[in-house]
């Protein structure tokens, strides 16, 4: 096969996808969520945990692979217009689905409302902007223009609402007014509304996005040494930036987008020279293969399983009575979220070995 006609695939990549993804699962699987360690929680407001770093790396991974798939089509010659109707599809896609899992979580789970944002859906909406800025902007320098103007206008933004606060953030503002009872948390007596994946949070999330096409770029043209400097410059400037605009996830501050996506550039470069340039054991790409699939999949079989009343009686049956006892709720409540875990690596595994992906 030609391979300038054709999307670049890197075993690295999906290693790190793969593991990304089974971070996240385990950071949503809590088995107690009364008794979760602090390293599987995500910071309260300012501040940066382990868990925060997840969706930023899988994010700027997206970049990646939307530079790896888009890049050697479009040096071919292939339409922009063709390409961009590929992205948008794909991110419409990514949104339905993401709305769909949040329709059987109001359908299955008692108590909880319609959420009309969430993961899935901020990964299409970035995934379709990104898209189309690399299939019309192919400029590198346009593009890193771009991605600064991104970052100093949202700080902007975020200065001119007067507060960093929660609940008094230019964001939630704008989620209160555009959301409200959709969003992920809504307070009927004051009419405020709170959304980590709100509208005005998606624009740094593009940036994050952004990075990872021009880590795709450095990648495809044999420049993955520019991965750990750009790294370490992106890790110094997001901490320094941090004096100033604390690093926030659920507000995506832009020192957060440089501190998180600095880290992720420097994993990319490490798992690139240990997989593809080492021969390591690609180990994860069974996951990173069927990432989607693997989040809907454990989304859903979460909600029958709460849903149905079994979630509990499980969890204190095989985890909380025999373990407790001996290490503690925390370390009860994080084995089930392994054993969860696991149990979606090894149907990932069997799915990737019979040659099965379920594409969106």
């Amino acid at each position: 096969m030609n391979t300038a006609r054709s999307a670049m695939r890197l075993s690295s990549i999906d290693a790190l996808r793969g593991l990304t993804v089974a971070a996240m699962l385990m950071v949503n699987s809590a088995g107690d969520w009364n008794h979760v360690y602090p390293w599987l929680e995500h910071a309260e407001w300012n501040g940066c945990t382990p868990a925060d770093f997840i969706f930023p790396f899988f994010l700027l991974i997206v970049g990646v692979s939307l530079s790896l798939a888009l890049g050697p089509k479009m040096e071919s010659g292939a339409q922009p217009a063709q390409l961009a109707r590929t992205v948008l599809l794909r991110a419409a896609r990514i949104v339905l689905l993401g709305i769909a899992l949040h329709v059987v979580a109001w359908a299955l789970l008692e108590g909880r409302g319609f959420r009309l944002l969430g993961v899935l859906q901020r990964i299409g909406i970035c995934f379709g902007f990104a898209g189309l800025l690399l299939v019309y902007v192919r400029n590198g320098f346009i593009q890193w223009g771009i991605f600064a103007a991104i970052l100093l206008g949202y700080w902007t933004l975020l200065m001119a609402g007067g507060s960093l606060q929660p609940d008094t953030n230019l964001a939630d503002k704008i989620d209160t007014v555009l959301l409200g009872k959709y969003a992920y948390l809504y307070d009927a007596a004051s009419g405020k509304a709170h959304d980590p994946e709100g509208w005005l949070s998606t624009l740094p999330s593009v940036a994050t996005v952004l990075l990872g096409i021009r880590a795709g770029e450095w990648l495809r043209k044999g420049q993955s040494s520019r991965l750990a400097a750009v790294g370490i410059a992106a890790c110094l400037a997001g901490a320094v930036w941090a004096l100033v605009l604390p690093l926030n996830k659920q507000l995506w501050t832009p020192s957060f987008v440089l501190w998180t996506g600095g880290f992720a550039l420097l994993a990319i470069g490490l798992a690139h020279y240990l997989i593809d340039l080492r021969g390591w054991p690609a180990l994860g790409r069974s996951f990173g293969v069927n990432a989607i699939a693997a989040y809907a999949g454990s989304w859903i079989a979460t909600c029958v399983l709460a849903g149905s009343g079994a979630m509990m009686p499980l969890y204190k049956a095989l985890f909380e009575v025999p373990l407790t006892p001996l290490v503690g709720p925390g370390f009860a409540s994080a084995a089930f979220a392994a054993v969860f875990t696991m149990l979606w690596w090894l149907l990932m595994r069997l799915f990737y070995r019979r040659g099965w992906r379920i594409t969106i």
